[in-house]
């Protein structure tokens, strides 16, 4: 992100939709209390590993997307699976909490910033399509697929390619808020949330647009993408409340889940003209991608260069920082990564500036995350907080971060920075003031 504008960039709204609370006011409480939202899976037909147990997002169903958060977009529900549903009204409701309805801000003065994870059908909707494709020709009756295209296809739904692509959330949100200005979509999986908001901090500072919605989505709750997921992660053992330890010695794994999170951004004259509630400031953002000639990722690395690169732009130091706000998941391989690349970033200040793991209340969403976790970082330091961390005990003796857990940390000041990081070696950072 460039600073050479002089058009600051603020946040001024946020739509949520996460396990543990869909608004702002539901979220909140649940980070004040130390409520996590993990527990056994009831929309989604599949979740492997112990439990059946997840981060769901309960609240949104079938009758809620289309009564509360999505009626003014009902005749488009049919091309839009779960995941594009809940981007979309998270951009809706973050809209509204910004005290902005479409048609406030001239069509080609807002635009849209998206990240969203790679998008799958569920099983059973290329059921009738993979019957139609089988064949003889090998001797048995089996899938053949040169039948794929003279029969197979037939079965597919109507518009089917459209429910599913990850560039979708951005074209409804666009129509839905005649927001005709910049729109791009990111699928960088973990670290899109800081992309997008540098991508769309630089439409403002460009003077492209003088609003910008920068929103994610992701779930890891899916047939087909909880299959993947268990095969490439651990998935943490035992009881719900306890199982997800991030950056604890003990942790066991990851915990699947699924959420959205949008954000407004703004010109801060833009904002104030109107009398907007100002959240907080984007003083700088990073990002970088790190690995090896064999292909192998170093997260940690990737992480410190991000960081750095936001630090810079916001004309900060590491000491200058209230908290960081980590992307760990309870992942015994990556959470040490994470930990190492903090650990060098943080260098003497490793003991003075807390550490938080906001995925302890809730698991890994994937592209959905990293928004979420900012989200939270913005509103419990409106209570002069950092986010705790749930269920840390010990952290590993190499990489002794500050992690913030058990009683509530009184924040050192509003300046924090978030990170996040792909298992591929992709890292966002964001440096934010409330």
């Amino acid at each position: 992100m460039s600073n050479e504008s002089s058009r600051e960039v603020v946040i001024t709204g946020i739509g949520v939709f996460s396990p543990i609370g869909i608004g702002r006011a539901a979220f909140s409480a649940a980070l004040r209390e130390g409520r996590h939202g993990i527990g056994p899976v009831e929309l989604h037909r599949f979740v492997p590993g112990p439990g059946g147990i997840g981060g769901e997002v309960s609240d949104f169903n079938d009758t809620t997307a289309k009564k509360e958060h999505l009626h003014i977009l009902r005749k488009s529900l049919k091309v839009m699976c779960r995941e594009i549903q809940m981007g979309v009204a998270s951009a809706l409701q973050a809209m509204s909490d910004a005290g902005l309805a479409p048609g406030d801000v001239p069509a080609q003065r807002i635009g849209c910033d998206f990240g969203a994870n790679l998008m799958s059908s569920p099983p059973e909707v290329l059921e009738a399509s993979a019957l139609r494709s089988r064949s003889m020709r090998t001797g048995n009756l089996a899938f053949d697929f040169n039948a794929w295209g003279q029969t197979g296809m037939r079965g597919l739904e109507p518009l089917w390619l459209l429910k599913y692509l990850p560039n979708m959330p951005g074209c409804h949100i666009g129509i839905a808020l005649e927001a005709f200005g910049p729109n791009n979509s990111i699928t960088h999986d973990e670290a899109s949330g800081g992309l997008v908001i540098a991508e769309a901090c630089n439409a403002i500072r460009r003077d492209r647009a003088d609003v910008m919605v920068a929103g994610v989505v992701g779930t890891r709750l899916h047939p087909v993408k909880s299959a993947m997921y268990s095969l490439l992660d651990p998935l943490a053992a035992g009881p719900a409340e306890t199982c997800l330890r991030p950056f604890d010695r003990a942790r066991s794994g990851e915990v699947l889940a699924e959420g959205a999170c949008s954000l407004i951004l703004e010109e801060r004259g833009h904002a104030e003209a109107r009398g907007a509630q100002i959240l907080g400031t984007v003083l700088g953002c990073g990002a970088s991608s790190v690995s090896g000639r064999d292909g192998v990722a170093d997260e940690g690395r990737a992480i410190v260069l991000a960081a750095n690169a936001a630090l810079e732009r916001a004309g900060l130091a590491v000491t200058d920082l209230g908290h960081i706000n980590a992307c760990a998941s309870g992942h015994p391989d990556r959470d040490r990564h994470q930990a190492e690349g903090l650990c060098a970033l943080l260098g003497d200040a490793v003991s003075e500036v807390p550490v938080t793991a906001v995925k302890s209340y809730y698991g890994s969403a994937g592209s959905g995350s990293a928004l979420i976790e900012l989200a939270a970082s913005l509103l419990c330091l409106k209570d002069g907080q950092v986010p705790r961390t749930l269920n840390f005990e010990s952290a590993d003796e190499a990489t002794p971060l500050n992690v913030a857990h058990g009683a509530a940390t009184e924040a050192r000041n509003g300046v924090f920075l978030k990170t996040s990081v792909t298992r591929m070696g992709q890292a966002s950072a964001v440096v934010v003031r409330v």
